[in-house]
Formats: structure tokens, C-alpha cells, sequence
């Protein structure tokens, strides 16, 4: 009875690295995409000469409206893709090229057309409510991170994988709290931090996901014309 408890541990404590090995890569992509530090200088120009209640007001509800939207996403993301007859290493490759293309304008510090067109810009100055557009959507949560959480989470069955999707949620929300924390912190940050600090650490954010976007073309190649899915 014992050595059949001790052998279970074992099992157990070679099974908890590889339910982690997923959830940490995921951690750094999404981080990668959302790219936290890169709300410094949006969110103190949006909120500029605003009381410290409305910018940690705005920064709460933009967080918990994203988390929803991702948390949408997580659930019935694969289902709609099956739904529409899209295959899952098609997405991938699509998803790839999307965030290969986000990572060269992180690089090149270009205006990220992926995430807001300079209309929405231009409406967000106009709103009372910044929370929803464009914070939530699309600086938080824009067509990359919901690229990101569709790559990760559609191939997971949440009934017969919940460790493993409980624990890219988690990741997923780590990096939504750590946005809140900036935003709540956007202007002493600013100010020890400044526009080229944002910018240095946006570009090595771009390279590191730059490759990963390579590996999801790689392998959505792989996926779809090796295996057929």
C-alpha cells in the first residue's frame, strides 16, 4: 500500500511540470501581446487631468470587461471555429502571421493597427467612459490576444482537461491584474519609466514574440496538411 502510495506521488510530481509548462508559455505570449507596459502613456493621455477616482474607476472596469471578453473567448472560441467549418492549424497559421505582423510593430515602434485604428483614437478623447473603448477593446483584449487565447484554449476540452484550463485562465488573469497595476500606478511609473523606457521594453516584448508567432506557423503547417486537422 505504500509503495503504491509512493509511486502515485511520483506520477503525480512528474505530472505537475508538464501541467505548468503550458500555463508559463502562455503567460509570456500573452504578456508579449497585451503588453502592459505599453498602456503607460494611452492611459495617462486618456485620463490626463482626471481625479485619481476616475482613473482607478476606469482602470477596474476595463479590467473586468476584458477578463469577460477572454473569458468568452476560452469557452466558445473552438466551437465557433467548428462551427464555421475552420479547422484549428488553419487558425494557427492565421494567428501567427497576425502576431508576427504585431511583433514587427513592436519592433519598429510603429503605430499598432492591430490594435485600434486612429478613428477609435480619436472617439476615445471624446468618451466620459474610456473603460470599454478602447481600453477593454481593443488595447487590452484586441485581435491578438483574442488570436492568442483562440491558439491556446481551442485545443482544450474543458470537461476532460480542467487543470489544464484552469490554469491558462489563471495566467490569462495574472496579466490582467498586472495591467491594472499599471494603469492604477500610469503616473509615477511615467515619470520614472518615461516614453523610451515603454518603447525599449516594447521592442524586446516584439522579439521574443515574434519567434513564438514563427512556431505557431510551424506547427499550425504541421497540424493542417500532416496530420489533416
Amino acid at each position: 500500500m505504500l509503495r503504491l502510495a509512493c509511486a502515485a506521488f511520483k506520477n503525480e510530481k512528474r505530472r505537475m511540470p508538464s501541467l505548468l509548462e503550458q500555463p508559463l508559455k502562455f503567460f509570456v505570449v500573452f504578456f508579449a501581446v497585451v503588453e502592459p507596459i505599453s498602456l503607460l502613456p494611452v492611459f495617462s493621455s486618456l485620463t490626463q487631468g482626471a481625479t485619481s477616482e476616475y482613473r482607478h474607476r476606469m482602470a477596474l472596469k476595463a479590467t473586468i470587461v476584458a477578463a469577460v471578453i477572454l473569458a468568452l473567448f476560452a469557452l466558445g472560441g473552438a466551437p465557433f471555429l467548428a462551427l464555421m467549418g475552420i479547422s484549428l492549424g488553419a487558425f494557427r497559421i492565421f494567428g501567427g502571421v497576425l502576431l508576427f505582423l504585431l511583433a514587427l510593430e513592436m519592433v519598429f515602434a510603429r503605430e499598432s493597427g492591430s490594435r485600434t485604428s486612429r478613428d477609435e483614437q480619436a472617439e476615445s478623447h471624446r468618451r466620459a467612459d474610456i473603460s470599454v473603448v478602447p481600453l477593454a477593446f481593443p488595447f487590452i483584449t484586441g485581435p491578438g490576444a483574442l488570436a492568442t487565447v483562440l491558439l491556446w484554449f481551442g485545443p482544450l476540452h474543458l470537461l476532460q482537461e480542467p487543470l489544464q484550463f484552469l490554469f491558462l485562465f489563471v495566467a490569462a488573469m495574472i496579466v490582467l491584474a498586472i495591467a491594472l497595476l499599471i494603469m492604477w500606478l500610469a503616473e509615477p511609473l511615467m515619470r520614472i519609466i518615461g516614453v523610451t523606457g515603454v518603447n525599449v521594453a516594447g521592442r524586446l516584448f516584439g522579439v521574443v514574440l515574434g519567434a513564438l508567432a514563427v512556431q505557431f506557423v510551424v506547427d499550425g503547417f504541421r497540424s493542417a496538411f500532416l496530420h489533416g486537422n
